[in-house]
């Protein structure tokens, strides 16, 4: 792929050397700037996109109008309009900070921009059809503008539309008030309580003798909490008593919804509902297409697969319900309904669900060439540059519109500043997990910025990141760095306290990291393992071993959730069931003894469920000393022993002694006398030996 970087200094606007930042940028075919590359520097852009025969652009252009010329110079050229990849030169860098600074953040947000285009993922895409069926709950307005694009019903829920000023005739109008709503986008279901039967023929009786104040006439309906009386019985189909049903639609529009799933879920619209919320619901009549977010690869999911529960932290994560456990040993995922937050991605352990983009692998490489050292030379990385190297995962939504929001009140008003981040962009601050961090951190990362919605996230509400960030600085305190991770809500009305608050961070709470740059990621850290590669265990397991020389660390790494550590208690009877069970084969049981792989382990929890003698914890966090290089480079460390019984009449070692035993004291009392003439006990036998005692054999 050829690829051309084209850098503009805005006509002046953008306070950055673009010489320096031609010198920085590399890697790519060729980098031409101008001052105003845009307008009058286009016609010498077409020229080097046909001189070079260029695939691909990196262009510092955040403008929308900007960015379509852009696009329409790609369509000229025959190229595919979004063969261009944007980055902002002005709201994140030069508008906030000063030129030495901005130069050269900018030259590594182009250098970044062009590695993860390497990484991207080929397209891919998910659908589903529909029926046109909307539910609308309590918002007459709104099911009236729909009823020429869809088959609508109106759920009064406890509203009166007996004079409302909006066309009804065709919409389906029911009686009731909602009180759930279930499913996803194509098969949702609305559950509805009424206080009157679909038995009501609309007599209107109940309506001229019942208490106003709790009597509905369009739809006809009694209220919850109506006081009984004689007007009760006035109906001559016995109709008023409570009903309960569930109406089905492909989509449903409920405006007064508490946001249990923050975002909501696809086909699934809270208030406030606007033309543009009308414009979906009628996009989305008869289906859907939408980019596939996620790559699933069942075969290595640790959620257990023998009737016993394992690892439940993909649907303990989702925030949208695009994740079920059909049964208790299985996850199926819904990628129609997903929302790309990452909150799956980022918990999984064993990398069984991935995002496809950005992929780990993706924000990897982004991340190392934002650190690389490679770059530390001339003009560019002056004294004077981006001093404390601190990674910012930034939400793509409301942190990064608060971010531009920031910029253009700062070139407006020349009132505001705050230190450089090197920023990789993310759908959702749920995308990020121990791995990412733990991985900035081994590339010589010298902090970790999380920059999220912060109180009232899109997706998971208020402070999503705040247990993240607490364990990750449990850990890198546990590594010998100190705390070296924060999480930050960029409020757009208020930039004073992020301002204040990334500065504090950067200026005051970090050192420069004894961990040098240079740090490549392959993402495994066992070849062993089936998982794939950039997983969340392995990935933070491998970035943990790249640190470790650099620090004066603990033996125990807390906070780390994907790693477990097994202690057994003397009950255990040495059965199989726990290595059986395990999904990665962390457990095995040799001859009376159980053996343990802390390398292998991820914290899901299937051993200690299922073992039938309660015998078994599992605690969180990374031990040291039971990996193999400080255990004499085996991964194996014996976790409880015991002895083997021989059988009375081969000498075959045949199980263990505390499973013989507990077997003989449940059941030996039925069995007794089973074969004539036995010496001891039959469970002092091996199997084959006791069937011939048995059989007389």
């Amino acid at each position: 792929m050829n690829v051309g970087a084209f850098v503009c200094g805005c006509g002046g606007a953008v306070d950055v050397d673009l010489e320096g930042v031609r010198e920085g940028v590399r890697g790519v075919d060729v980098v031409a700037s101008s001052s105003l590359l845009c307008e009058d520097g286009l016609p010498k852009v077409r020229h080097v996109v046909a001189e070079y025969d260029l695939d691909h652009l990196l262009v510092t252009a955040e403008s929308e109008g900007c960015r379509r010329r852009y696009r329409r110079l790609l369509d000229d050229a025959g190229m595919h309009p979004d063969a261009v990849s944007f980055v902002n030169h002005r709201e994140r860098a030069a508008w906030v900070h000063d030129s030495a600074e901005a130069t050269d953040l900018v030259a590594r947000k182009l250098n970044a921009a062009h590695a993860g285009l390497r990484e991207e993922a080929p397209s891919r895409s998910v659908s589903r059809e529909a029926d046109g069926d909307v539910v609308v709950v309590g918002d007459a307005e709104t099911a009236a503008a729909l009823a020429d694009a869809a088959d609508v019903t109106l759920v009064a829920d406890g509203r009166e539309f007996a004079e409302t000023d909006h066309d009804l005739r065709d919409v389906t109008v029911e009686r009731g008030r909602v009180t759930g709503v279930e499913g996803t986008y194509g098969e949702f279901e609305v559950r509805v309580e009424a206080g009157v039967t679909d038995d009501c023929v609309d007599c209107m009786e109940c309506v001229r003798q019942g208490p106003d104040e709790y009597v509905t006439a369009s739809p006809v309906d009694v209220l919850p909490g109506a006081p009984d009386g004689d007007w009760v019985d006035c109906c001559p189909t016995d109709a008023i008593h409570p009903e309960e049903r569930t109406l089905e639609a492909a989509q449903v529009v409920y405006p007064d919804a508490s946001r249990d799933t923050r975002g909501g879920r696809t086909g699934f619209y809270t208030g406030p509902v606007d033309a543009a919320t009308v414009a979906a619901v009628e996009s989305r009549r008869d289906g859907l297409e939408r980019p596939q977010f996620l790559d699933v690869d069942r075969s290595v999911c640790a959620a257990g697969a023998s009737s016993q529960e394992g690892c439940t932290v993909c649907s303990d994560a989702c925030p949208h319900g695009a994740v079920d456990r059909p049964t208790v040993d299985s996850v199926a995922f819904d990628e129609v309904a997903c929302e790309s937050c990452g909150a799956c991605t980022s918990a999984c352990p064993t990398g069984a669900v991935r995002a496809r983009e950005p992929s780990n692998r993706r924000v990897a490489r982004e991340v190392e060439t934002l650190l690389d050292p490679a770059d530390r030379s001339g003009l560019l990385f002056s004294p004077d540059g981006v001093e404390t190297d601190v990674v910012a995962f930034v939400c793509d939504e409301r942190a990064a519109r608060a971010l531009d929001a920031y910029g253009r009140r700062a070139r407006e008003r020349d009132d505001l500043e705050y230190p450089p981040l090197l920023p990789v962009e993310v759908p959702c601050a749920d995308t990020v997990g121990e791995a990412h961090v733990l991985h900035a951190l081994a590339a010589g990362a010298d902090g970790v910025a999380v920059v999220g919605c912060g109180g009232d996230c899109l997706h998971s509400g208020p402070d999503p990141k705040a247990d993240l960030v607490d364990r990750l600085n449990r850990a890198t305190t546990d590594l010998g760095l100190g705390e070296r991770v924060a999480f930050f809500a960029p409020d757009p009305d208020d930039p004073g306290a992020f301002v204040e608050a990334v500065g504090r961070f950067v200026e005051l709470d970090l050192d420069d990291s004894p961990v040098p740059s240079g740090h490549e990621a392959d993402g495994v850290a066992d070849d062993s393992t089936p998982n794939p590669a950039f997983n969340t265990h392995e990935w933070a397991l491998e970035s943990v071993r790249a640190i470790l020389p650099h620090v004066d660390h603990r033996d125990g790494i807390g906070g780390l959730e994907s790693f477990g550590r097994v202690e057994v208690s003397d009950d255990c009877t040495f059965t199989p069931t726990c290595s059986n069970l395990c999904p990665t084969d962390a457990l095995r049981r040799e001859d009376a003894g159980l053996e343990f792989d802390h390398e292998r382990c991820v914290n899901c929890g299937l051993c200690e469920e299922g073992c039938m003698e309660d015998a078994i914890r599992v605690d969180g966090g990374l031990h040291l000393e039971l990996l193999p290089e400080y255990n004499d480079g085996d991964a194996w460390t014996t976790v409880a022993e015991g002895e083997m019984r021989e059988c009375r009449r081969c000498g075959k070692p045949f199980t263990s002694e505390a499973s013989a035993q507990k077997i003989s004291e449940e059941v030996g009392d039925v069995v007794a006398g089973i074969a004539n003439d036995v010496d001891g006990d039959v469970f002092e036998y091996c199997g084959d030996c006791r069937a011939k005692l048995v059989y007389d054999v």
